[in-house]
């Protein structure tokens, strides 16, 4: 067959893309209130009108405990009628619309939600300095429920797609490190024990979904911890998936926001611009050796993911979203010729958000994104998610 365009349509379950590209969930930082705005709403339409077939909102959760932290949106009634606005917005633009759905376990910050995290085992918090409780049958129960709440609730929204976090040492990937879970139960030991949440969440969200939207999960390539989803892990839990046929797509990510952060990110590991977004308790911790360790460093080179991306290719029938590192033209088409459905991008459309209509009309071939990786510090701070480097560019101080 011959190799799809990366800006043809295309489907993704039952929806119809006016091209292959994605905007991977970034949180945008727009949410002070835990509500719509509408400067979250012109965060999206900025690579929206920018040429991307589908933008991703991230980070959608599905319970108070599941926040990051408390200016995350918890999808329920009382922001509804935002999310409504948010997808009409896009949809008015001519692109599609993801919700990334998901539960922090232990990345949130229980501190500053005001109610202890969960996880797959107790363990303690370096966000809120407290402990992190083991999740009980009643939460995993509890938390199943309120996965397929809030997938009804996107889908009365307006939403297209249903991206099921799985990755980053977030609830269900802290189900799947068996660093992080040391359960005797059901729901520990085994692979298949610990991928039992994952299956359970994906099952559940698609009997109530049904056809009516594309369901979707971001999972590890690999975590980049010891006692962390391996790759060879990672691909027998998206071989369960696949065998279950409850997903329309996976996309793969890698890393995790817990334990290791850059192995994701790559390029520049900005310590300083971190210690100073944060909380006084982690400020200090981030001086000892076990916080500087935390920020590990890690190059930078074009798509670092496509070795291990190219295993999940190989060993699967489903169709996969690659990420990670794309920056350039040449990079998007030759995941295209290596078999992967979709193409998402991030920090190259946080510095260019019309940088995709510039490639496609010929004006570019790859971004002007260094991968400083000073915008991830900026997620913290007023005014939400930027690139740093583009401001000073523009005369704007960065921390504006």
């Amino acid at each position: 067959m011959a190799t799809p365009d990366v800006f043809s349509p295309t489907t993704l379950g039952p929806v119809r893309l006016r091209n292959r590209t994605v905007k991977a969930a970034t949180f945008e930082g727009r949410t002070p209130h835990g509500h719509v705005t509408d400067e979250l709403i012109d965060y999206h339409l900025a690579p929206v009108r920018g040429g991307v077939g589908l933008t991703t909102v991230a980070y959608l959760a599905v319970a108070p405990e599941g926040r990051t932290h408390r200016e995350v949106v918890v999808v329920g009634e009382d922001t509804l009628a935002g999310l409504t606005r948010l997808a009409d917005a896009v949809h008015a633009e001519g692109a599609a619309i993801a919700g990334q759905v998901g539960h922090a376990g232990p990345v949130a910050n229980g501190r500053s939600n005001g109610v202890k995290a969960i996880a797959a085992s107790g363990m303690p918090s370096p966000l809120s300095m407290q402990m992190i409780r083991s999740a009980t049958e009643a939460d995993l129960t509890r938390v199943t429920k309120a996965y397929v709440a809030a997938a009804r609730l996107l889908v009365r929204a307006g939403f297209d797609v249903l991206e099921l976090h799985m990755a980053h040492s977030y609830l269900i990937s802290s189900f799947l490190a068996p660093g992080l879970n040391r359960r005797k139960d059901r729901w520990g030991g085994s692979l298949e024990n610990r991928a039992r949440l994952a299956r359970q969440v994906a099952r559940a969200v698609r009997e109530e979904v049904g056809g009516e939207v594309a369901v979707t999960a971001k999972l590890s390539s690999s975590d980049g911890f010891k006692g962390g989803v391996t790759t060879e892990a990672g691909l027998e839990v998206a071989r369960l998936l696949e065998a279950d046929g409850n997903l329309d797509a996976m996309q793969l990510s890698g890393g995790s926001s817990l334990m290791n952060p850059m192995y994701l990110f790559r390029g520049g590991t900005p310590v300083a611009e971190f210690a100073a977004a944060m909380p006084l308790p982690v400020r200090l911790g981030m001086r000892t050796p076990v916080g500087r360790s935390f920020m590990k460093s890690y190059d930078f080179t074009e798509g670092y993911f496509r070795d291990k991306a190219l295993q999940f290719r190989e060993a699967l029938s489903l169709p996969l979203m690659f990420l990670g590192g794309v920056n350039r033209l040449e990079t998007m088409q030759q995941a295209m010729a290596d078999g992967f459905e979709f193409v998402a991008m991030g920090r190259a459309l946080l510095r260019e958000p019309d940088l995709l209509n510039r490639m496609q009309e010929g004006r570019a071939r790859e971004g002007v994104c260094i991968h400083c990786n000073r915008c991830m510090p900026t997620i913290y701070a007023d005014g939400g998610t930027r690139c740093p480097v583009a401001l000073e560019i523009a005369g704007t101080p960065a921390s504006a």
